[in-house]
């Protein structure tokens, strides 16, 4: 019997893997990896390994889960060490935890590799603290699509009044509800939000507003994107560092070849 590995491979930018993430795609017989990595990691992978490619976009899988979870048990079964690699971490909003449970169930042996989520990753590359003494003393993680496609008007109402910080993965497609649903049940429409389009990468881009207005400001952004609420969003103006570092490298490197 070999053993499956579920990897968190990190936000993007491929520095943030951790050590023991890297090992596992080193020493993997085959890797079944997300629309989300940085495709870089694979470059530490064995020449003999296999490959599969296994991304899901919206309303489009390249795999089902359930044949994801089918080709995992497979090869290990067959003896083969099977790295599963996951954007950001495997147990947040990465369906780690389905996984891990049909290799339970068919008695192979796994681990789990946690990984930087882009919850946290994006947000501080934006210059962005998810707390802070003064602003913010909770933080929640929240889906912006579920199983069902419904939406749950008590969830929301807790999440407008009960928590400061809001981080809302896969959410932008729902926007404007987001938004909506926070000022209906008691959120001050003046309330800053962020959204960070491919967040820590190269291609980084951030929009800033209010709950009144982003949907407006931010028409031009898409999936992948991180959206964050809350009044730690003013901070962004003080402590931005990443897109004005690549700014200014751009500036510089301009200059030179210019």
């Amino acid at each position: 019997m070999g053993k499956v590995y579920l990897v968190g491979a990190g936000p993007g930018d491929p520095d943030l893997i951790t050590v023991k993430g890297l090992k596992a795609i080193q020493h993997a017989d085959l890797i079944l990896y997300d629309r989300l990595i940085n495709e870089e990691l694979l470059n530490f992978a064995a020449k003999s390994a296999e490959l599969i490619f296994c991304g899901k976009r919206p309303n489009h899988h390249s795999l089902t889960q359930d044949r994801i979870n089918h080709i995992l048990c497979k090869f290990a079964k067959q003896g083969k060490v099977v790295t599963r690699l996951k954007g950001g971490d495997p147990f947040i909003f990465g369906r780690g935890g389905e996984e891990a449970e049909t290799l339970k169930q068919n008695g192979i042996s796994f681990e789990i590799v946690p990984g930087i989520t882009s919850g946290s990753a994006a947000p501080a590359y934006a210059g962005i603290p998810l707390t802070h003494r003064n602003y913010s003393s909770s933080v929640a993680f929240i889906s912006g699509v579920s199983k069902t496609g419904q939406n749950d008007e008590t969830n929301w109402k807790h999440l407008a009044q009960g928590v400061d910080t809001l981080c809302v993965y896969m959410g932008v497609g729902q926007l404007p509800f987001i938004c909506e649903s926070l000022i209906r049940h008691g959120r001050n429409s003046s309330t800053p939000i962020a959204l960070v389009h491919w967040g820590t990468t190269q291609r980084q881009q951030t929009v800033v507003g209010t709950l009144k207005n982003i949907v407006e400001k931010s028409h031009s952004i898409k999936n992948p994107s991180m959206i964050i609420i809350g009044e730690v969003v003013r901070l962004r103006e003080k402590i931005q560092w990443f897109e004005q570092n690549a700014l200014e490298e751009s500036v510089a490197a301009h200059a030179v070849t210019g």
